[in-house]
């Protein structure tokens, strides 16, 4: 018999896993989310319930260890004092979806820049197991220079390594990069590695990043290619922590423009 999963359920064993400190929660019923703080700072998170639940439907008990863990770190990072300066090196561009804060929880204008459409550049300061984005509060404290701290991540990002596996499908050719270091994404920001990787493409160059550990480039050589890589990119950002977008780019003359693909249609640009 399978087991159905509800919100209420799903709240509860949340709550049953943070028993350990005296986490102070609050369920939005109608957003259907969690709200999760620490007792102290009164600092948290908000949790979508739908989303966890769509994540435990697919890895179960997986799910909730990896949520858990999340919100512990997350909330660490909240809590403790973290500085830029001598991390200079550690800055990285991270991509997010258009929908995603401009501000944190208390109002502070976070680091970004427009980058297509569908997605935003925000900038994180790298932690090991988690990272903080930057924020302008963090700037104004130690008198840097947004422009100076944009630099420096995408200098960082251009010098992560780069490695994919590759798969071929109805005569398509798939290149996923999914180093596991939690800027995979952010590689499509490494212009010169979409250029010299445009060189080796025979059909149409195509690039999705539907959540933050993988980037998609694909070599779309038939119609069929489009629908595979249509439903390759949903399934992926179903299944990603840090979802960004089901939508794919065309790359053309050094340019990412959103596609929509219909059945056996595609349209370039907005609907």
């Amino acid at each position: 018999m399978t087991v159905k999963m509800t919100s209420q359920k799903m709240k509860s064993l949340l709550q049953e896993r943070l028993s350990d400190e005296n986490w102070t929660f609050s369920f939005d019923r109608e957003k259907d989310t969690l709200r999760v703080e620490h007792p102290e700072t009164n600092k948290g998170l908000t949790v979508s319930l739908a989303g966890l639940i769509a994540k435990w439907e697919e890895k179960k008990e997986a799910a909730i260890d990896e949520m858990v863990y999340y919100i512990r770190e997350a909330v660490r990072v909240m809590n403790d004092k973290q500085q830029l300066s001598g991390k200079e090196m550690r800055i990285y561009p991270v991509i997010r979806s258009t929908s995603f804060p401009v501000q944190t929880n208390e109002e502070i204008s976070l680091v970004y820049d427009e980058h297509t459409a569908e997605t935003r550049i925000y900038y994180a300061l790298d932690l090991g197991n988690t990272y903080r984005l930057v924020d302008e509060k963090l700037l104004q404290k130690e008198q840097l220079d947004a422009a100076a701290v944009r630099e420096m991540a995408k200098f960082n990002v251009r010098s992560l390594p780069i490695t994919y596996k590759k798969d071929t499908v109805a005569g398509n050719d798939f290149y996923f990069v999914n180093c596991n270091d939690g800027y995979d994404a952010s590689r499509i920001l490494n212009e010169s590695f979409l250029q010299d990787f445009a060189g080796k493409i025979t059909g149409t160059m195509t690039i999705a990043v539907p959540h933050q550990d993988v980037l998609i480039i694909a070599d779309i050589k038939n119609e069929t290619g489009y629908d595979i890589l249509a439903q390759m990119t949903m399934s992926f950002f179903t299944s990603g922590r840090v979802p960004i977008t089901a939508l794919s780019f065309l790359y053309e003359d050094g340019q990412l423009e959103p596609i929509f693909i219909l059945g056996k249609n595609r349209n370039k640009g907005r609907e």
